[in-house]
């Protein structure tokens, strides 16, 4: 296993990077949500998930997760599951986590580094990872992004501009739906 960078992480009190992790979870899951809801790509790798298919991401031993399942063609947020979820991607430790969500180190490189444990299918943990980088991409400036996956798709400014829009726009929509 490949040590951890001594970047400006390890000034960061472990609780602060739980806090972080935390919210960057729920986040994500609220923007992947509305991103399979309007972004193709997204759409794409979802269509292919079998119906019903339920996914978690955790930091072991389990209490910061978002579990999300495929329900009519798009992922929706599973907040008070416990059955044993089809696929489990779980962090190692909160830090490792933290390095992924704080984009110092792309899934993959976490994968790589043994920081990440998978738990199933591991194709399908493929088309999540996928999903993550394409809503990744969308959402995030094209800097930050460019640290935050392997590799940066070619994508038109005006494209990256719409899609970014859509994505935020649903997200606020399913915020005010859920309330």
């Amino acid at each position: 296993m490949i040590p951890i960078k001594k970047g400006f992480e390890a000034d960061i009190d472990y609780n602060y990077q739980r806090m972080y992790v935390s919210g960057m979870m729920q986040l994500i899951s609220h923007m992947l949500k509305a991103g399979s809801q309007v972004d193709d790509v997204i759409k794409t790798e979802v269509a292919d998930m079998p119906e019903g298919f339920v996914f978690r991401m955790c930091v072991m031993p389990g209490e910061l997760s978002l579990t999300m399942q495929k329900q009519d063609g798009a992922l929706i947020n599973l907040t008070n599951y416990t059955d044993k979820p089809d696929l489990t991607m779980s962090f190692k430790h909160v830090t490792f986590a933290f390095l992924v969500f704080s984009f110092q180190e792309h899934t993959a490189q976490a994968y790589a580094n043994e920081r990440l444990v998978i738990d199933g299918d591991l194709p399908m943990s493929m088309k999540v990872v996928r999903c993550l980088n394409r809503l990744q991409t969308v959402i995030l400036p094209k800097v930050v992004a460019k640290k935050a996956v392997k590799t940066y798709p070619d994508l038109e400014f005006i494209q990256k501009i719409q899609m970014t829009t859509k994505t935020y726009s649903q997200f606020l929509l399913n915020l005010v739906k859920e309330r």
